[in-house]
């Protein structure tokens, strides 16, 4: 039996965040597809596993414990798996770097596909992607991170604030060479520190995995469209 119940859409996206956590720490999970996923979404709240509006749901099967919101799950999965610091600001710092993460998904896809990119909203946003690049960026050299060397927190070893970066800037810079530019160009200590953490066997092979099943697919749809439009 698996160690989780994983339920999110068959792209990476957000739910990439959560399989990165689960593979470093040498977790396995099921992966339920959409049709489970709409399924469990369709339940009345008080019949579902937690109470939710959408995935991602992480589901222990051991002891059924299930949680949602892709920071809580994050965080949770950190404490269980020790990959975040012991100090209460350390902890604090990492749920920082997950909510940032977050944000700068929903900002990508303009809150979930509410509008669509033109080129002239691109254009636009990129300083404030820069930005965005520029605050991981800051924290990680506070705590002495270079390109070659250290972590976002100054810790010996990678937590989940590393995990997350890297995933974030990993999976958007794999599918977007224009954002992989932008990224090198702008942060280069990030930029390095995605790379080392991305080579660590888990997550090379979880990145392998995933192109092999989804291609260059990043969140599906029209809003993957736009951004297409905007970035090809």
């Amino acid at each position: 039996m698996a160690d989780f119940d994983l339920y999110y859409w068959p792209l990476p996206f957000r739910g990439q965040f959560v399989r990165a956590i689960l593979a470093y720490g040498g977790k396995t999970w099921n992966e339920h597809d959409s049709v489970d996923n709409a399924a469990l979404m369709a339940r009345p709240p008080a019949d579902q596993p937690v109470p939710f509006m959408g995935p991602p749901v992480l589901i222990d099967t051991a002891s059924g414990f299930a949680l949602s919101q892709m920071a809580a799950i994050a965080i949770y999965l950190g404490e269980e798996l020790n990959l975040v610091p012991a100090s209460a600001q350390a902890r604090a710092l990492s749920a920082k770097v997950v909510n940032d993460a977050n944000d700068v998904i929903d900002e990508l896809t303009l809150n979930g596909g509410q509008q669509m990119w033109t080129q002239e909203k691109w254009n636009a946003f990129v300083p404030r992607l820069q930005r965005w690049m520029q605050i991981f960026e800051a924290l990680g050299t506070r705590h002495g991170m270079t390109a070659d060397s250290g972590f976002i927190l100054g810790t010996p070893d990678p937590g989940v604030a590393d995990i997350v970066t890297a995933t974030l800037w990993a999976t958007m810079a794999d599918r977007f060479p224009a954002i992989a530019t932008l990224l090198e160009r702008t942060v280069p200590a990030v930029a390095g520190l995605t790379r080392r953490v991305q080579s660590l066997p888990p997550l090379a092979t979880l990145r392998q995995r995933t192109f092999q099943a989804h291609g260059d697919a990043y969140c599906g749809g029209d809003i993957e469209a736009s951004l297409r439009r905007v970035l090809d």
